[in-house]
């Protein structure tokens, strides 16, 4: 496939996948009281974090390959076995756990738990096409999910229990998935299944799933711990907030996990971070376009997209746009250092996303759920600053002509 093709297939994958993303929240917002989308967003939430993890450790090492040789497509099989594997595991003991436990909001992380390969194995499709260059495979599989999604989300109630929401939802992913295990079938059959190198200590995802964790994850599981020591809504204001920039919040995730393909194909390394500038800057752009026309959205508008939800996210809308603008910077900076050298991201992703928990943490003292919103944004800008002042030391720096990193496994950082 051409450059040009892949890039167009490839934005176009992200759309759909931020459509299906938000669609999902909007209908869910619209479907629910103010108590109960909080309840679902808690558990979306928790979602969210488990897909980062698995896309760390599996689908990031992943699209760091070139090629589309026997090793790669053997390594695309696997990375898929791999994850719904572990995804059924960790799944079962999930519902197991909170099927004992009383709650709306346990009963949902039960279906949760039933659902998860079905959701984390779509997903690892899509890593897996990406690599091999086919993304149009990919396009084709998340666009009949998101019809799939849209026609079971429609004929539900209003007020139907977050638990239902959840597993319509998750359901809804099952045509796709069988779509693109399909389709990958046909590309790697009679290629080796090698798991173990996935489970062997240096494996590159490892390192991938510590940055995630203590980077994106940190700052999801902060809210919910807010939520859950403060006031509840707080999970459900901020989503809701998040939710109206669903589209940019998967471009950014997909920058990270999809662009190193796009701009291995880019042979100047002057040019790659002059692209990856580039894209910050237009990123940035939209992000701060968008919240200029959410924020002139009429009430009336606003109810018909989050109901009940509409007026806590509403407020937030300076602080998430401004936070999304520093976001979009930011991603792109750790884009670059991706391509640039994988294993200088860890110390920015601790230093700046503790601080990030820390300013939320402050700012939710001071004042209230806005606060808090503001402090994420503080937190996202001094990321932002310090990704784009290591990319300018490594352009600087001369590499070592031995100093290579491979997606199996990785050296002792130094």
């Amino acid at each position: 496939m051409r450059a040009r093709t892949a890039i167009l297939c490839s934005v176009a994958d992200q759309g759909v996948a931020a459509l299906t993303n938000i669609l999902v929240l909007v209908a869910a917002a619209r479907l629910s009281t103010l108590a109960d989308f909080a309840r679902f967003s808690a558990v979306y939430l928790v979602f969210t974090v488990l897909l980062g993890v698995f896309g760390a450790y599996t689908g990031q090492p992943l699209v760091l390959r070139r090629g589309a040789g026997e090793d790669t497509r053997g390594a695309c099989r696997s990375a898929v076995v791999f994850t719904v594997g572990a995804s059924a595991a960790l799944g079962a003991l999930l519902a197991a756990v909170c099927l004992f436990v009383p709650g709306g909001t346990a009963r949902a992380l039960v279906m949760l738990g039933l659902v998860l390969p079905v959701v984390m194995g779509q997903d690892a499709l899509r890593y897996a096409f990406s690599t091999l260059q086919r993304p149009h495979l990919a396009l084709g599989a998340d666009l009949l999910r998101l019809v799939c999604v849209l026609a079971a989300l429609s004929v539900q109630e209003h007020g139907a229990a977050p638990a239902r929401l959840i597993a319509v939802w998750g359901l809804s992913a099952l045509p796709a998935l069988l779509l693109s295990a399909v389709l990958l079938h046909r590309s790697t059959a009679g290629t080796p299944l090698l798991l173990r190198p996935l489970l062997r200590r240096g494996h590159l995802g490892q390192r991938f799933v510590v940055e995630f964790g203590v980077g994106n994850a940190t700052s999801q599981l902060s809210v919910l711990g807010l939520g859950a020591v403060g006031n509840p809504l707080l999970v459900g204001a901020l989503r809701g907030a998040t939710t109206l920039f669903g589209p940019l919040n998967v471009l950014f995730t997909s920058a990270t996990s999809f662009g190193p393909p796009l701009l291995s194909r880019i042979g100047d390394e002057r040019r790659r971070t002059r692209a990856t500038a580039g894209l910050a800057a237009v990123l940035a752009a939209t992000a701060a376009l968008w919240a200029t026309a959410l924020a002139l959205l009429p009430e009336a508008a606003g109810r018909e997209l989050l109901g009940e939800t509409w007026p806590a996210a509403a407020a937030l809308l300076p602080a998430t746009g401004s936070q999304y603008a520093a976001m979009a910077v930011g991603t792109c900076g750790l884009l670059a250092l991706r391509v640039l050298d994988p294993r200088t991201t860890l110390s920015i992703q601790v230093v700046f996303s503790l601080t990030a928990v820390a300013f939320m943490a402050g700012g939710y003292a001071l004042g209230g759920v806005p606060g808090a919103a503001w402090g994420l944004c503080l937190g996202s800008v001094c990321k932002a600053a310090a990704t784009w002042t290591r990319v300018a030391r490594l352009r600087r720096r001369k590499p070592a002509p031995d100093e290579t990193v491979t997606a199996d496994a990785l050296p002792s950082a130094p």
